[in-house]
């Protein structure tokens, strides 16, 4: 009898649904920029329950087509990987989409972010000085490091806390 050897491994399978998280992350940027959604405030969460079920099925995926285990590192690993691949290329899409298509995009972020402060009343000396120290980190460049920084960081948070309920043990291996 000729048993089958997996080729799955934490980094392809972290590959694998990190391509899949950079096609949704983009398809989502774009629902919300088209739909107008302000994105500096609380609707940048909506999609972390999705990142958690996508992390979740990465994990699913690798137990399934592996030999049925997954060590709580592993799982970290493969969220790593995840983070990694997605956060680069959805990065990479947002930076081309603020550079090429719609590059009034910081400037409308300023403003909201401007109207804010001015709504809870602090003075206008106190607003330019805000914007000064922030102007540094509102631009395409800064976006672009920025998101592949926490959005690995973030995945690896999220990795961390769905290996925790994905993760089983083999019972052969010592640990």
């Amino acid at each position: 009898m000729e048993e089958s050897i997996s080729n799955v491994t934490v980094r392809s399978t972290g590959i694998r649904y990190g391509l899949i998280l950079a096609f949704i992350s983009i398809i989502l940027f774009l629902i919300y920029m088209f739909a107008g959604v302000d994105m500096s405030g609380s609707a940048r969460y909506w999609s972390f329950p999705i990142y958690f079920i996508i992390i979740y099925l990465a994990h699913k995926y690798f137990k399934e087509n592996g030999d049925g285990f997954m060590t709580f590192g592993q799982g970290v690993g493969i969220a790593f990987w995840m983070g990694l691949l997605s956060s680069v290329i959805s990065s990479i899409f947002t930076y081309f989409y603020i550079k090429v298509i719609d590059g009034s995009m910081m400037q409308q972020m300023m403003d909201k972010q401007m109207e804010a402060m001015q709504e809870q009343g602090i003075s206008d000396e106190q607003i330019e000085q805000a914007m000064k120290m922030s102007a540094p980190f509102m631009s395409a460049e800064a976006i672009l490091i920025m998101g592949i920084i926490f959005g690995i960081i973030f995945m690896v948070i999220a990795g961390l806390i769905v290996s925790i309920f994905t993760q089983k043990k083999n019972p052969e291996i010592a640990y």
